[in-house]
């Protein structure tokens, strides 16, 4: 039995391991995808092909000397992007293994409630930072956040109503015949609320540069800088992994991890080609165009399958 547990912890350390060294090579070629959409060269000084810029970058932010801010709640502001990155990580328990992992009959029942906790760690560095900037910022981001997870739920359970269980094995498995993209309204509004969920252009309003000088990290520098966005580009891995497992019925190996890396280039490829959107229309898109069409989607298949 010890020996099961420390096989389980091993794995999921390895896997934590790998998913940090994926985000900084994440972030990497969002630079490059975005230097050649721009007809620029990108990085390319530190390492060859600039390999290693995105080592010598956290290692330049965590050497840098933090701020200490004199009006601000220290003990929330300090913790914030801990818990925000620990909680963008735990969210990979429901990571299906082939074998030393844990198989989670409700995984995704956790990832929906890990999903509406990770607003607290944003609103919590928005107001601790005491910066008007900083509290719309994240505001704006928990407003965004609450309205697209409601469209995220109804996908989910529209999915766990065609497969039958609230685990990823059941999802895959039931898409033996023919994959879920196939029903294709449902990957549309998932792959768009990703886009929001992960305050990801063109719906990266908690960090409008042009109104929020960078929203509700702006009072934010060097660790605490890093450890929030790395939770941001761990949540769009991911999200990348999700939608595989969705739509694509992929089993662990290359393959799904080729598809994942695809995805998380078009979240990339997005944020290149189009400009941001309006707040109003975000919300009107998510109350008014999005959760209607879930609900009806889950409706429908509810009835089909009941018949």
């Amino acid at each position: 039995m010890m020996l099961e547990y420390l096989k389980i912890g091993l794995s999921y350390t390895v896997l934590v391991i790998l998913v940090l060294v994926s985000v900084a090579f994440v972030t990497l070629m969002e630079q490059k995808v975005l230097a050649g959409s721009q007809i620029r060269v990108g990085p390319n000084y530190v390492g060859m092909w600039g390999v290693l810029q995105p080592f010598s970058d956290a290692v330049k932010l965590f050497t840098k000397e933090g701020l200490f801010l004199i009006k601000s709640n220290f003990l929330a502001y300090w913790l914030s992007p801990v818990i925000s990155l620990g909680l963008a990580l735990f969210l990979w328990v429901i990571f299906p293994f082939l074998e030393g992992g844990v198989s989670l009959k409700y995984g995704l029942l956790i990832f929906i409630c890990v999903s509406g906790v990770s607003v607290f760690p944003i609103l919590g560095s928005g107001w601790a930072s005491n910066c008007k900037y900083s509290m719309l910022g994240s505001l704006r981001s928990v407003a965004q956040m609450v309205s697209y997870e409601i469209s995220l739920a109804m996908v989910i359970l529209s999915l766990v109503w065609l497969s039958g269980g609230f685990n990823l094995m059941n999802i895959i498995f039931s898409q033996v015949s023919i994959w879920n993209f196939f029903v294709f309204p449902l990957s549309l509004i998932w792959f768009a609320s990703s886009l929001a969920e992960t305050n990801r252009s063109p719906y990266d309003f908690s960090e409008g540069e042009s109104e929020l000088v960078s929203g509700f990290n702006t009072e934010y520098s060097a660790g605490g800088f890093v450890l929030i966005f790395m939770s941001e580009y761990a949540n769009i891995l991911f999200m990348g992994l999700l939608f595989v497992v969705f739509f694509f019925g992929s089993w662990v190996g290359s393959s799904m991890i080729f598809k994942m890396m695809v995805v998380v280039y078009m979240f990339v490829w997005v944020r290149a080609t189009m400009p941001r959107y309006r707040y109003d229309k975000l919300m009107y898109l998510a109350w008014k165009g999005f959760l209607p069409v879930s609900l009806l989607l889950f409706v429908f298949y509810l009835g089909l399958l009941i018949l």
